[in-house]
């Protein structure tokens, strides 16, 4: 079976990035991959003890069939390192299976991306394969589509990311002129326009929002396994680009996913199962805002 290169992205957070690797090596498939390592440059004196404490660990690394290590000269920011990275990596390698300094991997991750990468590999209705899944209530299928792409866990192929548009203005545009801004938030359960937005207007630098919208307005599915393979650990407050929450807690699979090719159209119990928890999850959050507030003015 052809093994996808792991590429990890890196910042400030040694403890945080020493976490994901050791999860990473408890994979089967850990000794045989390739790791990538992209470390950004410090952003501000601030941030430059963490980023010389986490390239300082990376050195150390073993493990892996070959580890590579890339230390960016300059700050790129989440976003830019994360495209030019997935961008390199995929003209060389072909496909890649891209994490994040912040998230832990079930020993079945490597498995599950690898096997169903090797699947869908010329299935070109299918754009990505994403290792993290919901708390979801309702039971599905091993394993299922969703239109658009994702961003915790995920793996793409050249042909994927090839699709990839950075302009969000032309993104947004064609989103509100093709009249798909309901269809786009999962039913109006998510503000994913909204972010869409703010991205345009400069307000934020994410990327992924920028995956999902180009994967969705050209139709493309993306696999999901029925129970999460990774643990998103950055939700404690350490990093730059995410807050303290715990809706997207979930248990990492003990269990293997079995990879079966499957029919390449959307699973809509699955579709109707994430406006279920994206509305469960916003009322949720308003909910303990409201009580915030109520608490402040006693």
């Amino acid at each position: 079976m052809k093994l996808a290169p792991i590429v990890v992205f890196t910042y400030n957070r040694p403890l945080h990035t020493q976490l994901t690797i050791e999860a990473l090596l408890k994979n089967e498939y850990a000794k045989d991959s390739d790791l990538i390592i992209y470390s950004d440059a410090a952003k501000n004196e601030e941030a430059t003890a963490g980023v010389n404490e986490t390239r300082c660990y990376l050195k150390n690394i073993t493990g892996f069939k070959s580890v590579t290590i890339i230390e960016r000269t300059e700050n790129f920011g989440l976003a830019n390192n994360i495209i030019d990275g997935v961008t390199r990596i995929v003209n060389e390698y072909g496909s890649i299976i891209v994490l994040e300094d912040d998230l832990l991997t079930s020993p079945y991750f490597l498995k599950y991306m690898n096997e169903a990468m090797n699947i869908y590999e010329n299935e070109d209705d299918v754009i990505s394969v994403h290792g993290y899944v919901y708390p979801l209530k309702q039971k599905l299928p091993e394993s299922f589509f969703i239109r658009g792409a994702d961003c915790l866990g995920w793996g793409t192929w050249k042909r994927g990311w090839d699709l990839f548009v950075k302009d969000s203005n032309s993104l947004l545009a064609e989103l509100k002129n093709r009249y798909l801004e309901k269809e786009f938030d999962f039913s109006g359960s998510y503000p994913y326009t909204t972010m869409l937005e703010n991205q345009a207007r400069g307000n934020v630098g994410s990327w992924a929002i920028r995956w999902y919208a180009s994967a969705f307005l050209k139709n493309k599915l993306t696999l999901y396994p029925s129970r999460s393979l990774i643990f998103h650990n950055g939700s404690d407050g350490s990093g730059t680009n995410c807050d303290v929450s715990d809706e997207f807690v979930v248990e990492l699979s003990e269990t293997p996913i079995l990879v079966e090719k499957i029919d390449t159209k959307e699973n809509l119990k699955a579709r109707k199962a994430f406006v279920y928890y994206f509305r469960y999850t916003l009322l949720n959050r308003k909910i303990k805002s409201w009580l915030k507030k109520l608490i402040g003015k006693k």
